[in-house]
């Protein structure tokens, strides 16, 4: 399955700093504010112990995690939705996105100029949001004109469609991100083609000096304090720590590393597995002598739908789904053993996966 999670915020907030610390592929950070000229793409592994505890039993080729596509869109600025940066081009970008994380300058660094003149990431945030609340204004605005002509002629749903939308444009226009819209979950399908840059999950992350990666500091105590009460997730990087950490090739070394900075894992981890909690998210596996990999899907898919994130052959030819519990794995330490203990299970088409699943699809095509 596809998931991509874009990087947006300020220009100069260190949003490709944090790039750097999850991706696959390393981007050039400036200090000079637009001097990117298009989105930076790569891919982050998710990180699931399961995968090796799992690996320690059967002893595969290869172990192969599940995957993120993260992309790094270049800062924007106050005017942007009116083309002033980067534009509209890169707010296009974002439209692609299927969950966002806004990353706010927390840290002082006379070296790198701050596009506002000051650090203030809770005024940062509120210049980004107006953005992309005037960018969805605009679509919602260009919709209720096509739809005015559909309940003229008296369309089915059109009415409905032009009452959902008047609220998203109210809502907008009083400053308000579409995701906080009072609208009914089923209602939400009249603009979903829209695909509406406010409506998309966000994670906010605090991009912090060296020095206050464990705790935070005053910055950051700010930016939780405004959001307290909304559900958002505000995660605390030390953006420039971490992507140096990543550099290491040694694993040892990066543990001793974070270690030092007071940290138990990457942030970036944490980043990740928000990212999977906030999209609705979860992960399978398959195992055999080849390779152990997880699969990524969405809570609620059926063994056939889980399939045919392997392969749509396998959900169409479905037969069944050979199941083991991960704990029931690791407890019995092989198929054999759970076998014999009376935990493998047969399952058909209506049987829901549920997280840490080790399947076995038999299918027929």
């Amino acid at each position: 399955m596809a998931l991509n999670c874009g990087i947006i915020g300020l220009t100069n907030t260190g949003k490709t700093t944090i790039f750097n610390c999850m991706s696959n592929t390393k981007a050039e950070a400036s200090s000079f504010a637009f001097s990117a000229t298009k989105s930076n793409i790569g891919m982050v592994e998710v990180p699931d112990k399961r995968l090796q505890a799992i690996d320690a039993l059967i002893h595969s080729a290869k172990v192969v995690p599940a995957t993120v596509e993260i992309v790094d869109v270049p800062g924007l600025a106050k005017g942007a939705s009116q083309g002033e940066g980067v534009g509209n081009k890169f707010l296009a970008d974002i439209q692609q996105m299927d969950a966002l994380v806004h990353v706010l300058r927390c840290f002082d660094d006379p070296a790198l100029p701050h596009i506002e003149g000051s650090v203030d990431p809770v005024r940062d945030m509120q210049i980004v949001d107006l953005e992309l609340q005037v960018r969805d204004l605009d679509l919602v605005m260009r919709k209720i004109q096509r739809v005015e002509k559909l309940v003229k002629v008296g369309e089915k749903d059109a009415k409905k469609t032009m009452e959902v939308l008047q609220i998203y444009k109210n809502h907008l226009e009083n400053f308000g991100n579409a995701r906080t819209a009072p609208v009914e979950e089923e209602d939400k399908r009249h603009i979903s083609e829209l695909q509406l840059l406010t409506a998309k999950p966000v994670i906010f992350v605090c991009n912090v000096d060296d020095q206050s990666a464990v705790t935070g500091n005053r910055y950051s105590d700010l930016v939780k304090q405004v959001l307290e009460g909304s559900g958002a997730e505000v995660l605390v990087i030390a953006g420039k720590l971490e992507a140096e950490i990543a550099e290491l090739e040694d694993a040892a070394d990066r543990e001793v590393f974070l270690s030092d900075a007071g940290l138990s894992e990457p942030g970036v981890n944490k980043l990740i597995m928000a990212a999977y909690k906030l999209l609705n998210l979860q992960s399978f596996f398959t195992a055999g002598p080849k390779e152990v990999k997880a699969w990524t899907i969405h809570k609620g898919m059926t063994a056939p739908q889980a399939a045919g994130v392997i392969h749509s052959d396998l959900e169409r030819g479905f037969i069944r789904a050979e199941v083991m519990k991960y704990a029931d794995f690791i407890q019995y330490k092989s198929e054999q053993a759970v076998k014999d203990a009376g935990k493998f299970k047969v399952e058909g088409k209506t049987y829901v996966v549920e997280d840490g699943d080790i399947l076995h699809i038999r299918f027929n095509v």
